[in-house]
């Protein structure tokens, strides 16, 4: 007959019933390391590649078509190229100040305070803890209730900003099927347009905006209109996590198509003009 050691739990009344005297860390025999380690991955290769593309500040619109990459949209500073800045250039063209200064802080705040990705960099990066029945990284634990995480709690506002920024992709996506020439698209339109889609459908499917569209009503029957955009919200939202990586896709592949296309790499797919 085999025992198994105890050792007695302390709870806020006093001693409690035994538990059980684990040693191993962990008592998991899978590969829980994997999902966060592809993660960790996957995070680092976008953020790399997302933070030299805006700091190159070339290659990133095509005159002839109107492709405009969403990294630099909209384009602000004096660095912004002829036709490229529907907004105005009230930025100096500073090397440390990125084309779209006045929506790329608010895209960041929007993605790093998301419920999803907050999970996925807290187990990735800071192994808080890195998977289910696994110990934390850190000895001690206060949530998101201290700086700087306090700040996670700023995610609504976030997402109208989201909207905003959303908007404005619409818009280039819209404007760039007028070419100096006239109506036309190609590859390129179809790009822009599946990303500005996938962003829309990221952004809808927030946790917050289902907050905003069915929160708060006791009597959905009373609000039939709400309770039919609540329930299409809350549809996407079961796919947050599968649209948050689809998002990091699409906006790295449109601007590497637009980068390609704007350095003579080769030429637009056209279809129509």
């Amino acid at each position: 007959m085999t025992t198994t050691a105890t050792r007695p739990g302390v709870g806020p009344s006093g001693p409690q019933r035994s538990r059980a005297a684990i040693t191993a860390k962990t008592l998991r025999t899978d590969r829980w390391w994997f999902p966060p380690l592809i993660t960790f991955i996957g995070l680092a290769a976008w953020v790399t590649y997302a933070t030299v593309r805006v700091f190159m500040h070339k290659w990133y619109f095509v005159e002839q078509y109107h492709y405009l990459t969403p990294f630099y949209s909209p384009c602000i500073t004096d660095r912004c190229v002829e036709g490229s800045s529907l907004f105005g250039t009230p930025l100096p063209s500073f090397w440390l100040i990125p084309e779209a200064a006045f929506t790329l802080p608010f895209l960041l705040l929007f993605r790093l305070t998301c419920y999803y990705y907050r999970k996925a960099y807290y187990r990735a990066f800071w192994m808080s803890p890195p998977a289910c029945a696994v110990p934390d990284g850190h000895k001690t634990y206060t949530g998101e209730t201290r700086f700087p995480l306090i700040f996670q709690n700023a995610h609504r506002y976030a997402f109208y900003a989201a909207v905003i920024i959303s908007l404005i992709n619409t818009w280039d996506a819209i404007i760039a099927f007028h070419s100096p020439e006239g109506f036309g698209f190609g590859l390129g339109n179809i790009i822009l347009l599946i990303n500005v889609i996938m962003l829309w459908a990221y952004t809808v499917s927030c946790h917050s905006c289902r907050h905003i569209t069915g929160g708060r009503l006791k009597h959905f029957s009373k609000h039939p209109v709400r309770y039919k955009i609540w329930t299409f919200v809350s549809k996407l939202n079961v796919r947050h996590m599968q649209l948050a990586w689809i998002t990091l896709g699409t906006l790295a592949l449109t601007d590497f198509y637009v980068m390609a296309l704007s350095a003579g790499w080769f030429s637009d797919l056209r279809f129509v003009g």
